[in-house]
């Protein structure tokens, strides 16, 4: 059998799991979130240009798997994901996830790479990017509620991002709170293991929720939050998968990122279809109010959007260039002939 090697046109850049842990340290991590959060807003900014459809899902009792797909007309993107909340019990991440980059004009992809990792980065970058437009002044202390994989990262992005001095960290399960408070220990902000939500939440003028169970669930009681907080809600990201009190909802000036997905997905899926909300491509253009006032509750109703992925994707795509972090990976085919993709084959084994 003969085996030729394959042509330019057959390699696909690919990054690995490894490489981008490498590319991770190789840029420094405080770097490399304020980069992403950069990227985003730039995107965030021609949010216009983008083709935008709520994600493609597919719903079991034990999670769920999506594909998240977008283009702003010269560049296709795209990620595939899961969310199964038992995984952990089986040693399995909760989360996995890839992506493809692909240009339009031709189709041919032009980058492939691991998003579990990148997927953590993209999101602590957009909840630091929202919270420096929304979160009160001088905000230097974040109740982190829910300590699993996305805490020290949304943790380091509002230090990096915000200027976040303080993490008050409170999980169900203590192991979690005690795994995050090792882990952010030496990374220059000053970190507190609660007890409870509420001794988390105890001079906090962010507030983080990010728990997994794929169910209504009241993380957040109208009780427990004051006036003048910006609430960063990342954990409601499925229909049937909520984390806030209704009350703490009717009292927030709220901002989305995509309304068609997150009254589907987020935490006004709660709420009446017609409650009002504000975008945040429009506050960061201008367009729209962010924070008014010093009282004022913020609430961003994450469940992440398509455009983020596609805006991490590029920022890798420009940042691998001229290191040793990516694999050229043989993914399409190129016979000499396009149109003998079977001789192609025949001459393979001959």
């Amino acid at each position: 059998m003969t085996t030729l090697p394959p042509s330019d046109k057959a390699l696909v850049p690919f990054v690995s799991v490894e490489n981008m842990m490498k590319l991770v340290h190789h840029i420094g991590i405080e770097k490399m979130l304020t980069g992403l959060a950069d990227y985003i807003e730039d995107d965030f900014k021609r949010w216009e240009l983008f083709d935008k459809t709520p994600r493609v899902a597919s719903h079991s009792a034990e999670g769920v798997i999506e594909l998240m797909p977008t283009s702003d007309g010269e560049v296709y993107g795209f990620k595939y994901v899961n969310g199964h909340p038992k995984n952990t019990k089986a040693g399995l991440q909760t989360v996995t996830a890839f992506g493809l980059l692909a240009d339009v004009s031709n189709g041919y992809p032009v980058l492939l790479s691991e998003m579990t990792v990148l997927t953590a980065l993209r999101t602590a970058a957009t909840s630091a990017l929202v919270a420096r437009y929304l979160a009160p002044k001088g905000a230097d202390t974040m109740a982190m509620i829910g300590a699993g994989a996305q805490s020290e990262f949304q943790s380091m992005a509002m230090k990096a991002i915000c200027g976040l001095k303080s993490v008050r960290l409170y999980d169900i399960d203590p192991a979690a709170t005690e795994k995050a408070a090792r882990n952010l220990q030496g990374m220059g902000l000053s970190v507190v293991a609660c007890e409870s939500a509420e001794e988390a939440m105890e001079g906090a003028q962010i507030i983080t929720t990010c728990t997994a169970d794929k169910q209504y669930a009241t993380i957040l009681t109208d009780n427990m939050v004051g006036s003048g907080v910006h609430i960063n809600a990342i954990g409601g990201d499925c229909p049937g998968k909520t984390e806030l009190a209704p009350g703490v909802l009717e009292r927030s000036s709220i901002f989305v990122e995509y309304p068609e997905q997150t009254r589907i997905e987020g935490e006004i899926q709660q709420l009446a279809a017609d409650h009002p909300v504000t975008e945040l491509w429009r506050v960061m253009n201008g367009e729209a109010q962010g924070r008014t006032s010093a009282q004022q509750i913020t609430l961003f109703d994450s469940v992440g959007f398509a455009i983020e992925d596609f805006s991490a994707l590029r920022y890798i795509r420009d940042h691998i260039g001229g290191t040793d972090y990516y694999l050229e990976l043989d993914l399409l085919a190129d016979p000499d002939d396009p149109r003998d993709l079977f001789g192609m084959l025949q001459r393979a084994g001959a």
